[in-house]
């Protein structure tokens, strides 16, 4: 069994994809050509965003959207401890100083109530992240950004899909920024990102970014970065994005059933069981006592997993100079000691799910 199966996902698929790359070869053109423009154009209306900016990676989408901020030294910009370091790695690289915020241990994001006391005058933006998949409080966060005169980055690089009320994710704040590493729910052939917004100077902005600072080839107006979509990526992705309901529905099915299966266990917190796209649950997080014990118990009998994340980043060592301690945020640090993800991913088969199941059953019985 493996944590994810990108071959099983793709296999139906696979022959689209290779006659797409062969088209890019064909061309010649592998620098923001047609499957570019049309990824972007793809996107944009899949989103229903206006403006949709492909860039390297979903790093340098959140990199770019602060540059394009104006976010520098001597700014901070509130974000989450529990994260993948990206989040707020960003943030180091312009200069400006990651404020962390705790989060609400029902959903594992940024808790608007914590947002409120950590905002300053030096404060710029926020950024929430829409952890494995689900949604943060957004009509939370928008209102606190309204009232402090807030920049909103989405992170939603592990939430493609997902759906709060009658917008998506990515959509609400200023920027939204995504990334395709291969194992996200829409996932390149290597990196690759993007950044949505429905504000016309922000995309112009972002793309002249993008492009080493030039509008115009070799007539360079700020100093910008080279951060553009591969054409050979774009092209899988373009393949790929049609598929992207699909798949959110299999994982959305495969977390029902695991919670339907799992929710009696009085050693484990399960995420609920929906109906909608919420949670396109890019990961299946469960709480888990003895989490460590059961991963080892797990693995010995070939069920992978994977604890994200192990260290919060206020406890990483290149944000020791920002001294924060242990304990200063309790729920990231006890949701560290205790979240494990199972297998999901579509194509993920029932009999897998059950022998999952049936093991997570016998560890605990045995105890």
């Amino acid at each position: 069994m493996e944590f994810i199966n990108l071959k099983i996902q793709d296999q139906n698929i696979q022959q689209k994809i290779l006659k797409n790359i062969q088209k890019v070869i064909n061309s010649g053109q592998f620098i923001l050509g047609q499957e570019v423009a049309q990824f972007e154009k793809n996107i944009a209306q899949c989103l229903n965003v206006k403006y949709a900016i492909g860039v390297a990676s979903g790093t340098d989408a959140l990199f770019l959207s602060l540059v394009a901020l104006g976010i520098k030294q001597g700014d901070e910009v509130i974000t989450t401890p529990f994260s993948f370091i990206a989040t707020a790695n960003t943030i180091s690289r312009v200069g400006a100083t990651p404020v962390f915020a705790d989060i609400n241990p029902a959903n594992f994001n940024i808790d608007p109530e914590q947002i409120k006391t950590k905002i300053t005058k030096k404060t710029k933006a926020i950024i929430p992240v829409h952890l494995f998949g689900q949604m943060a409080d957004m009509d939370a966060i928008m209102a606190l950004a309204k009232k402090h005169n807030l920049a909103v980055i989405e992170d939603a690089c592990q939430a493609i899909g997902a759906c709060s009320k009658t917008k998506k994710a990515g959509t609400i704040g200023s920027y939204g920024c995504f990334s395709f590493f291969p194992t996200k729910n829409l996932g390149a052939y290597g990196d690759a990102g993007l950044v949505v917004t429905n504000q016309k100077d922000i995309a112009e902005k972002i793309k002249v970014l993008r492009a080493h600072g030039a509008k115009k080839q070799y007539h360079h107006q700020i100093l910008g970065f080279n951060s553009r979509l591969d054409e050979i990526q774009a092209a899988v992705l373009n393949v790929k994005l049609k598929y992207l309901d699909q798949w959110n529905e299999q994982r959305i099915s495969h977390a029902r059933y695991f919670t339907e299966h799992l929710q009696d266990i009085k050693q484990l917190i399960v995420p609920p069981a929906i109906s909608d796209l919420s949670h396109i649950f890019h990961q299946y997080t469960i709480r888990a006592q003895k989490r460590n014990q059961l991963k080892k118990f797990l693995e010995k009998n070939k069920i992978p997993t994977m604890v994200y994340y192990p260290v919060p980043l206020h406890l990483q060592p290149m944000f020791k100079c920002l001294n924060y301690q242990r304990n200063d945020f309790p729920q990231t640090e006890k949701a560290s000691r205790e979240v494990s993800s199972l297998p999901i991913y579509p194509g993920l088969a029932q009999k897998d799910q059950d022998f999952i199941i049936k093991k997570i059953k016998e560890f605990y019985d045995s105890r």
